[in-house]
């Protein structure tokens, strides 16, 4: 059965500092129309910009750790951790919100989810009349940092799972497992109430970084590392600003916190990918096996699946079946270039990586027009008709990102480094590799590749503009 997109019907409203900036912050949620997303909204800045919660927005911020949450900047205006405020949404599969915010980072809270949740909860979930939009995964989709020791891999599924695995080779966590297999039935109770937690000497090192200027002992779990004496502690009481007694204890938690799950720290491992996978931007049908996740392999997993997600996407805006090997055949070409008979010269796109690369085919046939006269006696394809045919490969790859294909032209505005290496001939199939070198908004560079046979046949790199079809 088709799932419907969601939304609240009331707005909700919370408080608190968040926890890098220090800063006090409302975050409101508020109703949002279908197929709008999820968005932050700046208020307290004129125009009160708005950043969309995809992956494209996300930045590696060295000055607030990316290690220790993620960051979304569109032009000059930031939003830092946001990884919880997402993870409450997927969680409530809510697809379609306004997330308000009167400072550059959400509240911390107590670390975890959980008063996200029960602000939406109290807001009133309702669904909406347009059908939700899955990332389906096909195939298995790996990623490894050998250097970290960091491991995922996508299975296809009819629903979305995690399964997941931490190991810091520290005696009070050891090697944990959590795995998360209905959001419906388990998100709520077993994984929205995970604090995030940390090493000490990692609390130490934020600190004199000038960062967790919002944190304190209620919105961490922090995990003793390393052997204290009073003059430590007293030092540690004031670097963070902590009055009330600080005590070591026996389970090797700070103050003796008591764990809200056995596994709280793996649980929050799983909360913080649920969050930091919501900037794919579509809800997943996968099951997500993750050794040793963070925040840096998150979002450049993230990044995998949205492609990959692009790509599935055009290829239904175009083709109605896809054929196997083929992203876009003959008829979904005719949708999104304008050329015709003689001029068309691209078969098919067998590969696309949208904004970065495609790949096409020509079958170079003897019933092509140009031969009865280049030439006559040995057809051989004019080198203008190869570029021109690359070019066409990358008119696609630049035209199939546009909302209203129908009005958009590509101009090509130069071509340079053109090279010819070997004649084409009735009877060879022209492969055509296409690599964005630049994408500047209107203006384009490329660089174009054809073989034969595996050989190399011509080469150029090209400059092109999307303009208005008036």
């Amino acid at each position: 059965m088709t799932k419907k997109q969601r939304t609240i019907k009331n707005p909700v409203s919370l408080k608190g500092r968040g926890i890098h900036t220090g800063n006090n912050t409302k975050i409101t949620f508020k109703p949002a129309p279908a197929n709008y997303g999820r968005r932050f909204v700046r208020i307290d800045l004129e125009d009160k910009p708005e950043i969309p919660a995809l992956i494209e927005y996300v930045v590696m911020d060295k000055s607030l750790d990316s290690s220790r949450g993620t960051t979304l900047r569109k032009d000059d205006v930031e939003i830092h951790t946001v990884e919880h405020v997402l993870a409450a949404l997927v969680g409530l599969e809510i697809d379609n919100v306004i997330i308000e915010l009167n400072a550059n980072e959400p509240p911390i809270v107590d670390g975890s989810a959980m008063p996200f949740v029960n602000k939406l909860l109290e807001a009133e979930i309702v669904e909406q009349d347009a059908d939700k939009e899955y990332l389906v995964i096909e195939e298995p989709v790996n990623y490894k940092n050998e250097r970290r020791g960091v491991e995922f891999v996508a299975l296809p599924t009819d629903d979305y799972r995690i399964t997941l695995m931490i190991d810091y080779k520290n005696p009070v966590l050891g090697s944990q497992h959590t795995g998360l297999f209905s959001l419906e039935h388990e998100f709520i109770t077993e994984f929205a109430p995970a604090r995030t937690f940390a090493f000490l000497h990692e609390i130490e090192a934020l600190a004199e970084q000038g960062l967790i200027k919002g944190g304190d002992l209620d919105s961490a779990v922090v995990i003793v590392d390393r052997e204290l004496d009073d003059n430590e502690i007293e030092r540690l009481k004031k670097m963070f600003g902590i009055a009330q007694d600080v005590e070591l204890g026996k389970s090797g938690i700070l103050n003796n916190k008591a764990l809200r799950f056995p596994n709280e720290p793996a649980r929050h491992k799983l909360l913080d990918m649920l969050g930091d996978l919501a900037l794919v931007g579509v809800n997943i049908k996968s099951q997500i096996l993750a050794a040793r996740p963070g925040h840096q392999s998150n979002i450049e997993f993230a990044k995998m699946l949205r492609n990959i997600y692009k790509k599935q996407r055009l290829t239904r805006k175009y083709q109605d079946i896809s054929s196997k090997g083929v992203v876009f055949d003959i008829n979904a070409i005719k949708k999104i270039l304008p050329h015709r008979y003689p001029f068309l010269l691209v078969d098919a796109i067998i590969e696309l990586e949208p904004e970065k690369r495609a790949v096409g085919i020509k079958n170079v046939t003897n019933n092509e027009p140009f031969f009865q006269g280049h030439f006559p006696q040995k057809p051989v394809m004019p080198g203008v008709l190869i570029v021109e045919s690359m070019a066409q490969v990358g008119g696609i790859l630049l035209l199939n990102e546009q909302a209203e294909v129908d009005n958009k032209l590509v101009y090509f505005m130069g071509i340079d480094k053109v090279r010819f290496r070997k004649i084409v001939q009735p009877g060879d199939q022209l492969v055509m590799e296409l690599e964005m070198l630049k994408n500047r908004r209107t203006t384009f560079k490329m660089a174009g590749k054809a073989y034969v046979k595996g050989e190399l046949v011509c080469e150029a790199e090209m400059m092109a503009a999307v303009v208005e079809n008036y």
